[in-house]
């Protein structure tokens, strides 16, 4: 085992290493069944929204409408139909439920998940102002004295409202403004109404929805499909993390730490295995004490896993990972995942490029320890601003040393704003073309990005520029 030094914690001899995975198939057979799941599952989601608009059609959605009024309960009723509809599928995107997560990944999830959160939203205000607008004409009322009078006719339009009012509140905290100036825990905690919206809305679709109460096949297809979904939610989420944590056993074996603003967190366990957790995937972090057992964060694993031990390597972003520093040996741990397509099983060439910038060394530092490759196949390249303090760059070194993999330790500050590397002899020459001097087959090589989202973006951009196609491009940035 490695031994430690007992003023800075960091490691003073080697990491015991792995055997690397065997030879990775390259075989297209392997994206063409992926896509295929992917169309299946995709089909079925356009199905449900042609469903409940067919119900909504067969059931004279149209032929029905003669004026204003009749108008407005058709608009009422097919935007309630298609807006729950996307709704359930906007949760489902977001449940990080394993057998999506291995299909689309955590960012493609994600970005479909806000895609749908402003049509939703649209269909919903649409609803609500229909029906209180058509009720009004109906009863000679102005909108605001007939909404009044109908909270006091009608209960379950007071769970509606507050449904209403909870979707607002996640969709206005989903803004990019918003959410850069909340806290990853006060989003979590907001973004659980969106859970809420949906249980307050159930009872006036089953009992009042004109395309639902009273009719035993629509009856049956939406409560099939919330059960399908709160089912998900229930196990993955919630119940499934519990089971399996307190079943393996999980607890910090010890804290070590890495540079003056990251530590390794070491999780021990049995049997491990059983997750099946890939170099380069993440998990949901939850340390079991009174004051963060309701705090979680998504980390990478920095070492390949074993079936004793899933390593974390935390960089102090100045909110709860600050606490993280200080963890103690022996602390309950709850995991949730694995999660993210981040991994070998993505690769399509025998040439790999690693590139990492700060505490996004983590998942690089996995991969490359376990990656099926000959020596010279694997470039590893690593942005710092500090070698002398940088988390994992020893541990990087003594992997490409043992391998055969090239190594380049990019250090020191921007060159200037838009680049991602330092300042250098070269600082004449494009991003592009200095990458393609450090990784000379780049446009044939699958490439792994891991850091900051400035990074990334330009990053990417340099590899298209030097030919890199856009499917060889990995990356996974735990958008919230």
């Amino acid at each position: 085992m490695t031994s430690f030094d007992s003023q800075t914690g960091r490691a003073l001899a080697e990491y015991p290493l792995i055997e690397p995975n065997p030879k990775t198939a390259l075989s297209p057979k392997r994206w063409t069944k992926l896509n295929r799941s992917q169309d299946f599952v995709e089909g079925i989601g356009w199905l449900s929204i042609l469903w409940v608009v067919f119900t909504f059609l067969i059931d004279g959605g149209v032929s029905q409408v003669t004026d204003l009024h009749s108008a407005l309960g058709a608009i009422d009723r097919l935007t309630a139909l298609v807006a729950t509809d996307l709704l359930l599928i906007q949760l489902l995107l977001i449940a990080r439920v394993p057998w999506l997560d291995k299909l689309y990944g955590h960012d493609r999830a994600t970005l479909t998940h806000k895609k749908l959160g402003k049509p939703v939203l649209y269909m919903i205000i649409a609803h609500f102002l229909a029906v209180v607008w058509g009720y009004a004409i109906a009863d000679g009322r102005n909108v605001v004295d007939e909404y009044l009078s109908l909270l006091n006719t009608i209960p379950d339009l007071i769970t509606a409202s507050i449904a209403f009012a909870l979707m607002i509140l996640v969709v206005v905290t989903s803004i990019k403004i918003a959410r850069k100036k909340l806290s990853y825990e006060a989003w979590y905690l907001v973004h659980l109404f969106a859970y809420g919206s949906v249980m307050f809305a159930i009872p006036h679709q089953i009992s009042t929805g004109i395309d639902i109460a009273g009719k035993p096949l629509a009856q049956t297809f939406w409560i099939s499909v919330y059960i399908f979904v709160g089912l998900n939610i229930l196990w993955f989420r919630l119940l499934s993390p519990i089971v399996l944590s307190l079943t393996h056993n999980l607890q910090i074996g010890q804290v070590v730490r890495e540079s003056s603003d990251s530590v390794s967190i070491y999780v021990n366990g049995k049997n491990l295995k059983s997750f099946n957790t890939e170099s380069g995937q993440f998990f949901i972090l939850r340390l079991v004490t009174p004051s963060q057992w309701w705090r979680a964060h998504p980390f990478s694993i920095s070492a390949a896993p074993t079936n004793e031990q899933i390593r974390f390597t935390i960089g102090n972003r100045g909110d709860d990972t600050s606490l993280l520093q200080n963890a103690k040996p022996g602390t309950k741990v709850i995991l949730e995942g694995p999660y993210g397509v981040f991994t070998e099983a993505r690769r399509t060439q025998d040439h790999v490029i690693l590139i990492a910038a700060g505490i996004g060394a983590p998942p690089i530092r996995a991969l490359a320890e376990s990656i099926a490759a000959k020596p010279g196949d694997v470039t590893i390249i690593y942005r710092v601003k500090d070698k002398e303090d940088a988390p994992l760059v020893a541990e990087l070194n003594q992997i490409a040393k043992k391998r055969g993999f090239y190594i380049h330790i990019l250090e020191g500050s921007r060159r200037h704003p838009k680049s991602w590397l330092p300042k250098s002899a070269n600082d004449t020459f494009a991003d592009d073309r200095i990458l393609q001097s450090l990784a000379p087959k780049v446009a044939k090589a699958d490439v792994y990005i891991c850091g900051p989202a400035a990074f990334t973006h330009a990053v990417s951009n340099s590899l298209l520029k030097a030919g890199t196609p856009a499917k060889q491009i990995h990356a996974e940035e735990f958008a919230w």
